[in-house]
């Protein structure tokens, strides 16, 4: 099964300022504000969704195609995902443009100021998909993630004119469209994804109820954060997957793409919705382990384990079969 993923491609730059940001705030001089903060720590992560559901997706081995847009700087971050089993072979390099970047400080109290510059990933919507399709000998599916919002629409539009089943993955940029653009991005989705949150705010900007909505789409999957995740279609019972036992909460950042990609990756194993959720809930247990979104570690035996002790031999046998 050849899925592709659409969806940014980025780099973070994260950094740590020992004191306050509050301390250095004067009331009556916020219109004139200038200031500069000596940081203790900085740390670059690759990121970006479609960059980390790919990932994710490569650590399982579903050989995904990654379909965004990058800068010249590209260079290493491909090598990494082609180290890791992602296709990049249609990633749009720009001529003028870096690489999307999201640069953030942190203060003592948690407290975060900080930018993202959308730079290369503006080009994404120049992707024509059809000579994605070409090049890998057709698509069976295509998700569509957060990314240029122009982009988002023409990949939804080429996927209904050529018939290319997709998933609506709009997540961070349901907060600048317009009720019309995402009621556009879901109408005749496979697969609608949301967060709980999101999924409330899809139905208060499209005006459409929950029953309308799932009437749109194949397959509505809404993760529940430590409760796990529903899928729900139409005349059917939903399946309701539980998360696995967590060693610890280090870092939640990408733990909804580590989902995906192992949902998406148990749909090309052809295992059934509730298997696939449930390698989507182990993979993003990992995630939510680890520190940074691209930096997790899938071992086998490891992950096997782990799998059976939270859903039972008779699961893990089905999926050893494709990880091994």
């Amino acid at each position: 099964m050849r899925i592709a993923v659409t969806g940014s491609i980025a780099t973070d730059h994260l950094m740590t300022f020992p004191g306050r940001f509050a301390d250095q705030l004067v009331a009556d001089q916020l219109h004139t504000v200038s200031l500069s903060f000596l940081v203790d720590n900085l740390d670059v992560r690759r990121g970006g969704v479609g960059a980390n559901i790919c990932f994710g997706m490569g650590q399982l081995g579903t050989a995904p195609i990654l379909v965004g847009a990058a800068g010249s700087d590209f260079d290493e971050y491909r090598a990494w995902l082609d180290r890791h089993g992602v296709d990049t072979g249609s990633v749009r390099i720009s001529e003028v443009l870096h690489t999307a970047r999201f640069v953030c400080t942190t203060d003592a109290d948690h407290n975060q100021i900080g930018s993202f510059y959308t730079g290369a990933m503006s080009e994404a919507r120049q992707i024509e998909l059809q000579a994605v399709a070409e090049r890998v000998g057709g698509l069976d599916l295509v998700l569509i993630g957060a990314d240029d919002p122009e982009a988002m629409l023409r990949h939804t539009e080429e996927c209904k004119t050529r018939s290319i089943p997709f998933a609506a993955d709009f997540s961070q940029q349901i907060a600048r469209m317009t009720g019309e653009d995402i009621r556009t991005l879901l109408e005749g989705a496979t697969y609608l994804f949301s967060n709980e949150y999101e999924k409330g705010l899809i139905e208060s900007k499209t005006g459409w109820t929950d029953e309308e909505i799932l009437g749109k789409v194949g397959h509505r999957v809404t993760t529940l954060g430590s409760r796990g995740v529903r899928i729900e279609r139409v005349g059917e019972e939903p399946v309701v997957v539980a998360c696995p036992e967590e060693d610890g909460k280090v870092d939640p950042t990408g733990v909804g793409d580590a989902f995906r990609a192992g949902f998406l990756s148990g749909l090309a194993w052809g295992v059934g919705l509730e298997r696939a959720a449930q390698v989507g809930c182990m993979l993003a247990t990992l995630v939510i382990e680890t520190l940074g979104t691209q930096e997790y570690t899938l071992r086998r035996a490891h992950f096997m384990d782990r799998f059976t002790k939270a859903y039972g031999h008779e699961a893990a046998e089905e999926v050893r079969a494709h990880l091994a």
